[in-house]
């Protein structure tokens, strides 16, 4: 396929080189001039999105991908598949449907699970919204770039599910640093607290897959100093999409709320570029019933 790529950071880059390393032809835009092995340059988005059968955008935030949208929707060939692998709020990714169907293009919205590592390896997980014919047009691109691809729902869809799941990740982790930092001042190991709670009801993806105590479970940014595999800062970012959305419809996320709080002074204080399971150090570093 003849694929235009939007957005070549840290994210994008990887996911465009598998699909160039996988045989197609892809042609990338960014404001940055990143270079990507196999991926042609582009001078603007519209350049990149022009003529091409399928069209995949990673952007950092709403307003620019509906800044992106008015640029590409009109350049783009008709009947080509948008992909926006960005995580935005839903409004603006049910507006990027919208532009997208206006403009004769099929759409998925299909933000992504797996941070860094698993946009280098090709084992994202994509939570998508759309119709089912944009789905069915996109899934052989999410085989090149991930493991798994769910189809959640029509336009929308696919961001509400990736608040949601982001919600639960920042909670447990930011419970499973606390019961480590308690840990440490009950005088209880760091390996013991592992092998017990990583094969008894207390288990999770934050403790078994992605430990954030160094040198304890299977190797994590924890042992990398914290360089990030999903920063705090974008951690911060997922955690607001997804109480604006809880207030958008009236949802009482409490904890979800206080998980935000949490990353918010974390990133205040200057932590922001490192990897959110960091939050271990603040935590174990504060006294009871400190902010």
């Amino acid at each position: 396929m003849k694929i235009g790529f939007i957005g070549l950071g840290n994210m994008g880059a990887p996911m465009a080189a598998n699909l160039a390393k996988a045989g197609h032809e892809v042609t990338g835009f960014d404001l940055a001039p990143v270079t990507v092995e196999g991926v042609a340059r582009a001078a603007t988005a519209a350049e990149a999105a022009s003529g091409r059968d399928a069209v995949i955008a990673m952007l950092p935030n709403g307003a620019i991908l509906s800044a992106v949208m008015a640029e590409i929707a009109p350049a783009a060939r008709n009947g080509a598949v948008l992909i926006d692998c960005s995580t935005v709020d839903v409004a603006a990714a049910r507006a990027a449907h919208e532009a997208a169907a206006a403009a004769g293009l099929l759409s998925v919205d299909a933000p992504v699970s797996g941070g860094v590592g698993g946009a280098a390896a090709g084992t994202l997980t994509f939570m998508c919204g759309g119709a089912d014919e944009a789905f069915a047009a996109a899934k052989p691109l999410f085989e090149v770039m991930g493991q798994k691809a769910v189809h959640c729902g029509g336009p929308g869809a696919g961001q509400a599910a990736k608040i949601c799941n982001n919600m639960i990740l920042g909670a447990t982790m930011i419970v499973t640093c606390e019961a480590f930092a308690l840990a440490d001042k009950l005088g209880l190991s760091r390996q013991a607290m592992f092998d017990v709670v990583s094969t008894s009801s207390g288990y999770s993806w934050s403790m078994n897959a992605y430990c954030p105590a160094p040198g304890v479970g299977p190797k994590s940014p924890a042992d990398n100093d914290y360089k990030p595999g999903f920063a705090a800062v974008l951690m911060l970012k997922d955690l607001t999409l997804a109480q604006a959305a809880a207030s958008s419809v009236g949802a009482a996320t409490p904890l979800g709320e206080h998980a935000r709080a949490l990353y918010e002074a974390m990133v205040a204080e200057g932590g922001g570029g490192q990897d959110f399971s960091a939050m271990l150090k603040r935590l174990g570093s504060m006294e009871r019933n400190a902010g």
